[in-house]
C-alpha cells in the first residue's frame, strides 16, 4: 500500500532498536528521509547501516532542552519536519507505589512525558507552518490498565496519552495530526530484561519466565505470545501517512488483548 509520503521528513526518537527501529524501516520504504537519534552513537551509528539508503544519526538526550534545540535546527535544515516519531522512554522502577522515591518519579517523568511536551513544542510549528504534519507517540497498555508494581511508568503514560489527546485538538485544524500507539509485552531489549530478571528470580529459562507472566501477569493476552517490533511499526507507519488523513486524537493499541476494558 503506498503510504503517500515518499519525501518526507521524519525524526525518530530511541531511533537505534526496538519499535523505533522497526517503525523507521517502514517509513523508509515509504520514501520517507530519516532521522535516528538515540543516547548512544555507536548503536545509532549500527543502526544507520541497516538501512539501504542514507539515514542521519543525531546524538541526544531528549530530556535535555539544548539537545531537543539541537534536533529542531537540524529539522529545519533538513526542510522542516513533517513526521515525529516519539518512542523513546524507560519503564523506570518496579515496587509499592509509596516506596518509589521522588527522584526515581522524576526520571521516568522527565524521559517518558515532558520529553514528550519539548519534543512538540519544538517540532509541530515546523509542521504547522507547512499545513501538513503527524505526531506519533508510543505510550503503553499501562497508561489505561496500570499494573500495582509499575506506577512511575504508569503515570508516565498515562500522562502522556491525556497530553496527545489534548495536543490533537488544538493542532488538527491547521493539518498536524497526533495519534498515540499503545503495544503491550513486545519482544524488544526492554522487555527482555524483564524476563531476564524474572527468570534470575524464578530460578528458570527465560522462555518459561515468558510464559509464566503470560499466565499470571498478563491473562487478556490470548495471543500467547510477545508481539513483533514489527506489528507495532505498521501501525505506526499507518498513522505517519496521508492514509491516516482522517485520523487525529486516537490510541491504538497493539496488545494481543492484553488490556481487558472496551474503553481506550
Amino acid at each position: 500500500m503506498d503510504l503517500k509520503i515518499n519525501g518526507k521528513n521524519a525524526l525518530v526518537t530511541g531511533g537505534s532498536g526496538g519499535l523505533a527501529l522497526a517503525a523507521a524501516r517502514d517509513l523508509a520504504e515509504a520514501g520517507v528521509h530519516l532521522t535516528l537519534t538515540d543516547l548512544g552513537a555507536d548503536d545509532l551509528s549500527q543502526a544507520a547501516q541497516t538501512f539501504d539508503g542514507p539515514v542521519d544519526t543525531i546524538t541526544a538526550d531528549i530530556t535535555n532542552v539544548d539537545d531537543i534545540e539541537k534536533l529542531r535546527q537540524h529539522m529545519e535544515t533538513r526542510g522542516g519536519i513533517d513526521i515525529l516519531v516519539h518512542a523513546a522512554g524507560v519503564t523506570g522502577e518496579k515496587g509499592d507505589p509509596l516506596e518509589m522515591t521522588d527522584k526515581e518519579y522524576h526520571r521516568v517523568w522527565e524521559t517518558n512525558f515532558l520529553s514528550a511536551v519539548r519534543l512538540t513544542r519544538a517540532m509541530v510549528p515546523q509542521m504547522a507552518a507547512k499545513g501538513w504534519g503527524r505526531v506519533v507517540c508510543v505510550t503503553s497498555e499501562n497508561a489505561v490498565q496500570p499494573y500495582e508494581d509499575e506506577a512511575v511508568y504508569n503515570t508516565s503514560k498515562a500522562a502522556l496519552l491525556n497530553f496527545t489527546k489534548g495536543l490533537a485538538q488544538v493542532y488538527a485544524p491547521r493539518g498536524v495530526l497526533v495519534n498515540t500507539v499503545a503495544p503491550a509485552f513486545i519482544e524488544t531489549p526492554m522487555t527482555d530484561g524483564m524476563m531476564k530478571m524474572r527468570a534470575e528470580k524464578l530460578g528458570v529459562d527465560k522462555q518459561e519466565a515468558i510464559e509464566s507472566f503470560l499466565k499470571e501477569e498478563r491473562p487478556f493476552l490470548k495471543i500467547g505470545r510477545r508481539g513483533q517490533p514489527e506489528e507495532v511499526a505498521a501501525i505506526i507507519a499507518l498513522l505517519c501517512s496521508e492514509r491516516a488523513s482522517f485520523t487525529t486524537g486516537s490510541a491504538y493499541r497493539v496488545d494481543g488483548g492484553a488490556v481487558g476494558s472496551m474503553n481506550t
